[in-house]
């Protein structure tokens, strides 16, 4: 009768944990609901949330997991991998999971007419992505090319049914989307069929409902945390998290170095509705330095994060131990170096104003997230020390969507400042990122061919550390991209950031650890008590 009872009180405490509602927030609109079309944060936190993958990367050791294939194997030196798939798992609507949906799942992603930056990674040279099934729980997939560390792309490939009339919204992941009100929130429940189980063979995910609330503004989401409305902030900036720790110590850690870069570029586009002139400006690899050496990044690391941050030689972080170039060092504030780079161009200076070699006075506007304060301060500290050089520099906020709008679309803007969000500390990551075919080349995306010798020099370096699996001579292909980046100033980094994050103390079995998702990638683990 004891026994009974204890095992009844035992089940009612794992159903409260789990009956709460875990709410967080994300800061726009997701553009896609399809997972091969992922671009963007909103988007991708979507993804990881329902998407099933076949690999899957542990956030907190960094190493390869099981998921929807409970082996791979490489081959040919990186030109194929073949996966054991698990048998008898479904779809949240009871479709069957079989080989032919990770074969459909790359048709559709690898498909010319589409423009997937996650099948960027997998282009290592001229030729098709071929999938091909050997049976229901096998299936093999060529590349044109050797990829090197191919089975870490996987982590961000959420596999698609090929047969349920739902399509896209059947799904693999822990949890399936129930709601969406654009501009209010997106509600998820928990996948019936999720196929994970715990080691005593509780069904998971433990969490049955998962609500995002869509809010751009930062110290709103701050007074809901504290107001109990929400459980978790990934990415806190500093104030926040320096105001948060002031009256929650218990909820917020500065988990360390994040492999994060704050970035700034201006719009190289030729065809930008923007003067052509100003297009010229941006051009120049003289101008760019000028620029580069003419903010003060330890002031933005100071004044914006609070210490939280250290000034960026590039795309990689310090954190990312291996791969990192460590004889790149931050441009140094030097307002002399600037514009000895800007008279090379014929630029000088008349009064307080500075002109080009056409007299055209140097302006321009930089677009910024609107509600994004550390954003914005970046620009204002940056508009106060190019004032120095006689440039005019205005701050435009623009609600996300619109930004996304301007920098992938109509490319109606001068200058941006966003982050670069590294999933991975492989370079295989960044691939979408310097394929001067990308969209997200972001300076001048989606080329035919490459505009400068020096991207076409990146595409080709990497491509090369792609197809071999000697991480030694991957790291020389990849130091020669960073020393070019540092070089031609394409993007202008300004700061690497700490990871900061927020874990209400009724959230149980968070481990947030410094690669995204910081606070909620073992989510189907996570459970929650009341407020």
């Amino acid at each position: 009768m004891k026994r009974t009872s204890f095992i009844l009180l035992f089940i009612l405490a794992l159903q409260a944990l789990a009956s709460a509602e875990l709410r967080f927030v994300i800061h726009g609109e997701p553009r896609t609901f399809t997972p091969y079309l992922v671009g963007d944060e909103n988007s991708e936190t979507v993804r990881y949330l329902t998407g099933g993958v076949l690999i899957r990367m542990n956030r907190q050791t960094q190493q390869l997991e099981p998921g929807l294939a409970t082996s791979w194997k490489v081959a040919k030196m990186g030109t194929a991998i073949t996966f054991t798939l698990r048998s008898g798992l479904k779809f949240s609507d009871g479709t069957p999971f079989t080989a032919d949906d990770v074969v459909y799942t790359f048709q559709q992603m690898m498909a010319p007419t589409v423009h997937s930056s996650i099948a960027d990674a997998f282009r290592s040279g001229p030729g098709q992505v071929i999938a091909k099934a050997g049976s229901p729980t096998s299936v093999t997939i060529t590349f044109p090319a050797p990829i090197s560390g191919v089975e870490r792309i996987f982590d961000q490939v959420a596999i698609m049914s090929a047969k349920s009339p739902l399509k896209e919204k059947a799904v693999l992941g822990p949890f399936v989307v129930a709601e969406y009100k654009p501009g209010d929130h997106i509600t998820f429940n928990a996948n019936p069929n999720y196929w994970k189980k715990d080691e005593k063979g509780n069904k998971l995910p433990y969490l049955q409902t998962v609500r995002l609330d869509i809010q751009s503004n930062r110290d709103i989401e701050l007074l809901r945390f504290q107001k109990g409305e929400i459980q978790l902030i990934n990415g806190l900036d500093t104030e926040n998290f320096d105001r948060l720790q002031k009256i929650m110590p218990q909820a917020v850690k500065d988990v360390g170095p994040s492999l994060d870069a704050e970035e700034f570029w201006f719009n190289e586009v030729q065809r930008s509705p923007i003067p052509a002139y100003k297009i010229t400006w941006f051009r120049s690899v003289n101008f760019r330095r000028a620029v580069a050496h003419g903010i003060n990044r330890d002031d933005i690391a100071r004044l914006v994060f609070g210490g939280h941050a250290q000034a960026a030689a590039g795309s990689v972080s310090p954190a990312n131990k291996f791969w990192f170039n460590a004889k790149l060092k931050p441009y140094a504030y030097d307002l002399k170096t600037s514009m000895n780079f800007l008279k090379k161009d014929g630029f000088h200076r008349d009064g307080n104003s500075l002109k080009d070699k056409d007299g055209h006075a140097v302006e321009f506007s930089i677009i910024v997230p609107a509600g994004n304060k550390a954003r914005e301060r970046e620009a204002a500290l940056i508009q106060q020390d190019l004032a120095q050089l006689g440039m005019k520099v205005n701050i435009v906020p623009l609600d996300f969507p619109s930004l996304i709008e301007r920098i992938t679309q109509s490319f109606n803007y001068e200058g941006c400042i966003l982050g670069l969000q590294n999933f991975d500390p492989d370079p295989n990551d960044q691939m979408n990122v310097w394929l001067s075919s990308s969209e997200n080349h972001q300076w001048d995306p989606s080329q035919k061919t490459p505009a400068t010798f020096w991207e076409a020099e990146m595409d080709k370096l990497m491509r090369q550390q792609a197809t071999t699996q000697d991480n030694n001579k991957r790291k020389v292909a990849y130091d020669r991209v960073q020393q070019i980046v540092w070089d031609q100033a394409p993007f202008i980094y300004l700061v690497n950031k700490d990871a900061l994050v927020a874990i209400a103390p009724n959230v149980h079995d968070a481990n947030p650890a410094v690669l995204r998702p910081q606070t909620y990638w073992n989510i189907d683990r996570m459970t929650m008590t009341g407020r």
